[in-house]
């Protein structure tokens, strides 16, 4: 399946019924009165957030959700029924944009949380409700109300406790492979990985979901490379593995790239907390390993973790830091509670 975080979709709710103009007629009743009904209300259009579904690929293929009219009223008082409802099916972490990709109209983030998109149409009166006491024989009825039409964007940001950033080669992908049951795609050329990816981590009986993202080069927020749209996957992590290559010419200088790329993004991701740890540290001897090890000190102002994913150097200690960190986060949150009401 390919992985869509991003699709535009039109929605149309369903158009009110008509009332019905209509009188009763039997033998022997001569003033039977008017009796005609009124029309059904016309389907909505939902969203629904759902589990099991982790992209937008659907909407690739259908972009068109209209929702059913609704019927008329017809004669002996009888209501016309209400219009089908059409439900978008959406994975977790999805917004919904307004046509203009700024407005935020909803963001579903729980798994079952539905949202109105479209109001259907109301149905309109048939002639018996236009009775009166000195108009006893009304021989108008409403129309139906049209329904509502909307151009809109979804947008999907991963929902993921943790979340791994770094430059092409890192070491990434590796690093999620080693530690899930995840099988991203691994090799020893730059931009291997061409979406994010999920995996559980499991860790001293605990677990979280840990992102990875295509790798970020400088000039990534101009369009360079992948550009930083993934970035927007990893907005909602409490904090970021920051994976920084042990066998590059200078570690510091690519952490700091990173950074940069980060602050230019913004969104609140150049503030979250960071682990910053140094990859792939098989591959180099004790002096060079020192040596990258205080570059990046000197940019940070701490010791980064030394790791290897391929020999597991340091991934459980990396793993308890980042639960430690994500522990930290959360306290700091402040707990959201209703309002009394009386």
């Amino acid at each position: 399946m390919k992985f869509l975080d991003e699709a535009k979709v039109y929605v149309r709710s369903g158009d009110g019924g008509a009332g019905c103009v209509s009188f009763r007629r039997e033998k022997f009743i001569e003033f039977g009165g008017p009796d005609g009904g009124d029309g059904g209300r016309g389907g909505d259009v939902w969203i629904e957030c759902v589990e099991g579904l982790n992209t937008l690929i659907d909407y690739r293929y259908q972009q068109h959700f209209k929702a059913r009219k609704g019927e008329h009223g017809s004669g002996r008082n009888r209501a016309g029924g209400k219009g089908e409802d059409v439900i978008l099916k959406v994975p977790a972490g999805t917004e919904i944009l307004s046509e203009d990709r700024e407005t935020l109209i909803a963001d579903m983030t729980t798994v079952g949380q539905r949202f109105r998109l479209a109001k259907g149409g109301n149905g309109g009166f048939g002639n018996a409700y236009f009775t009166t006491s000195t108009n006893r024989a009304p021989k108008h009825a409403n129309p139906g109300l049209e329904g509502q039409e909307h151009w809109l964007w979804l947008r999907l940001k991963l929902i993921a406790d943790a979340g791994l950033v770094g430059l092409p080669n890192a070491g990434k992908s590796t690093f999620l492979a080693t530690v899930t049951a995840a099988k991203p795609k691994i090799a020893d050329y730059p931009f291997t990985t061409l979406h994010p990816g999920l995996g559980v981590v499991r860790v001293d009986t605990r677990e979280f979901v840990l992102a990875d993202i295509p790798g970020l080069i400088e000039g990534a927020h101009e369009g360079v490379g992948l550009g930083d749209k993934f970035l927007a996957h990893v907005e909602r992590c409490r904090v970021l593995l920051h994976l920084v290559e042990g066998t590059s010419e200078d570690a510091g200088a690519a952490y700091r790239l990173v950074r940069t790329e980060l602050e230019a993004y913004g969104h609140g991701l150049e503030d979250k907390p960071e682990v910053v740890a140094l990859s792939k540290a098989d591959t180099l001897d004790p002096e060079t390993l020192e040596l990258q090890v205080a570059r990046i000190e000197d940019e940070t102002g701490q010791k980064p973790l030394i790791l290897s994913s391929a020999t597991r150097q340091g991934v459980t200690e990396a793993l308890r830091t980042l639960m430690a960190r994500m522990d930290a986060a959360a306290a700091e949150t402040p707990v959201e509670r209703p309002a009394w009401q009386p």
